[in-house]
């Protein structure tokens, strides 16, 4: 390791450069620029990956919805156009039937999907807003932020049917006075008081429902609305590691069996599966890293191929030099080092600079898209990978350049110094 610390070897080294400095230059902003995709795609691929963690945080990414539309197919005795209707039953059946669900939450609303808005008044101030039945076991699927002081529905408000509600943030906002807590007063939703218990916050990202739902027991709504067994629409986690697509299939194969339907009929109950589509960005994510990936390693790759070629070029222009060398007693080792470590040096450098530039980049696009309303976070590259792809480079150059090493090793000494 003598070579490495002295200083004539160096000296060597950058009068070589020194000779060819815009061939030279060239072909290491190759090496460079490999690296700097690498770094750039890799990072880029990554903040939209943290982006829609981070959207997704507050709630189930296996999740889904189905509800009930009409028939589209007659079956056994029935006509087309039949109206279907979810029922509390059909809960505990899926649950029994379908292990794969971790969390099955049925609801229903006023309000939404093309239904009139709950008329709702506070003293002087009034406004219409969604109102929705739950069980508690909904923000295990969609996570709800309540302010300090307040809750969501627990079980007793539910097994006491109790009038209590939980509201939205615009809710408060347009019902009471900036400086007065909301938590413990009472609010007439239709015809019916309610006492306020919580006010839920609307996170950022993905949420099932806006800053102006409201939400009541689900026994509670029942019992006020008649509503008897019947079910707006259902929420459904599956476990991680479960195939959201396969047990969407096996959910409404299940109801249609239930419910009396025809196999074949897509019609009947209608569904939305965030899973599925989460899977599909993840899976754009992935790519774009992969591309990232080998498009960084070909362009770092014909780089250092650049740079063995440069060397060559190099060793034929000193052939005399190395002749002479040769002839003053240094080893073929010597040689084919001094060779190799102007490879991995130029190599080495190229790929710093590129890491840097790259890095450079992604602080620029960070700060760009910090307070933007599109999913995207934090782009960056793990360390590790960085260095990976920094060892894998000095592999290659190491390799690379022992073609133009042994090339140089080659030369006779006699004949480098006949040679004009």
């Amino acid at each position: 390791m003598k070579f490495l610390f002295d200083s004539n070897t160096w000296q060597e080294i950058f009068g070589s450069i020194s000779k060819n400095k815009t061939r030279t230059i060239i072909t290491v902003i190759g090496v460079l620029w490999g690296i700097f995709i690498y770094v750039a795609l890799s990072g880029a691929a990554k903040g939209l990956d943290n982006g829609f963690d981070k959207a997704f945080k507050t709630v189930a990414m296996n999740s889904m919805f189905v509800w009930a539309q009409n028939t589209s197919m007659p079956y056994d005795g029935f006509k087309t156009g039949r109206p279907m209707q979810l029922k509390l039953g059909d809960v505990e059946t899926l649950e029994n039937r379908i292990p794969e669900i971790q969390f099955i939450a049925p609801r229903i609303t006023q309000g939404g999907f093309g239904s009139e808005p709950v008329y709702t008044v506070r003293g002087q101030k009034s406004g219409s807003y969604t109102l929705n039945g739950d069980y508690p076991i909904y923000t295990k699927i969609s996570t709800k932020k309540i302010f300090d002081g307040g809750r969501f529905i627990n079980q007793e408000d539910m097994d006491q049917a109790r009038k209590v509600i939980v509201i939205g943030e615009r809710v408060q906002q347009e019902l009471f006075k900036k400086e007065e807590d909301p938590v413990g007063a009472y609010i007439r939703v239709g015809n019916v008081y309610f006492q306020v218990i919580g006010v839920h916050k609307l996170a950022q990202g993905v949420s099932f429902d806006s800053d102006s739902a409201m939400f009541i027991p689900f026994s509670t709504y029942r019992k006020l609305y008649n509503s008897g067994d019947n079910v707006g629409y259902l929420c459904i986690a599956a476990y991680d590691d479960a195939d959201v697509v396969q047990v969407e299939k096996d959910i409404k194969a299940i109801l249609k069996s239930t419910h009396r339907v025809n196999p074949k009929d897509e019609r009947a109950f209608g569904s939305f599966n965030l899973g599925e589509r989460f899977g599909e960005i993840m899976g754009f994510a992935d790519g774009l890293t992969f591309m990232s990936l080998v498009v960084g390693i070909a362009t770092i790759l014909a780089g250092v191929i650049g740079i063995g070629n440069i060397l060559l070029i190099s060793v034929k222009e000193r052939t005399k030099e190395l002749g002479v060398r040769r002839a003053l007693g240094a080893t073929p080792s010597e040689v084919r080092n001094q060779i190799i470590l102007e490879s991995v040096f130029l190599t080495l450098i190229a790929g710093v600079v590129g890491i840097i530039l790259g890095a450079g980049l992604l602080s620029g696009l960070n700060a760009f898209t910090k307070d933007a309303d599109f999913p995207y976070a934090n782009p960056t590259v793990p360390i590790p990978y960085v260095l990976g792809a920094l060892a894998i480079m000095v592999i290659l150059g190491t390799l690379i350049g022992l073609i133009p090493a042994q090339r140089a090793v080659s030369i006779k000494p006699i004949d480098a110094l006949r040679e004009e």
